[in-house]
């Protein structure tokens, strides 16, 4: 009897962990820095695939003061490093304008990288235009696209 009760709790532990799954996993955040800014960068997809939209939130803060910066001007831009060879004709550029809102210090963004490969990719940015634009620079590994289905 007590082995069917222990049994019985453990499948009750087992249902309510899987009731707590909250659906499919975002990736890590990345953290980047500069001289008055702290930034929290997270992708909707990463890695990223090829000739897909990657949807970036980008929540920025003084580094200072730890306060959200509110209305800033900025771009998230990602290119081939030039020591990579890039085949005639080929796009090997990618940026989109940060877009405020709707919470306190936060950013959105998309980018699209054509092809697979290594990207370096960068937000410049400033809190506004009194203020002089800072830079931050990662890679970004893109894997290739994904096959369609479409006959």
């Amino acid at each position: 009897m007590r082995r069917l009760i222990g049994l019985a709790g453990i499948a009750a532990a087992i249902v309510t962990l899987a009731s707590c799954d909250s659906g499919p996993r975002r990736p890590p955040s990345l953290r980047q820095y500069t001289n008055s800014y702290d930034f929290t960068i997270s992708p909707d997809q990463a890695p990223p695939h090829a000739r897909e939209d990657v949807h970036y939130s980008i929540r920025i803060f003084d580094r200072k003061t730890r306060e959200p910066i509110v209305n800033g001007d900025g771009q998230l831009f990602a290119g081939i490093p030039v020591d990579e060879q890039i085949p005639n004709g080929a796009q090997s550029k990618t940026w989109d304008a940060l877009e405020y809102g709707p919470e306190a210090g936060t950013y959105k963004a998309k980018l699209n990288f054509v092809r697979s490969g290594t990207w370096a990719v960068a937000i410049r940015f400033r809190r506004d235009s009194l203020h002089p634009l800072e830079r931050t620079d990662w890679m970004q590994d893109v894997l290739n696209d994904r096959d369609t289905t479409i006959p």
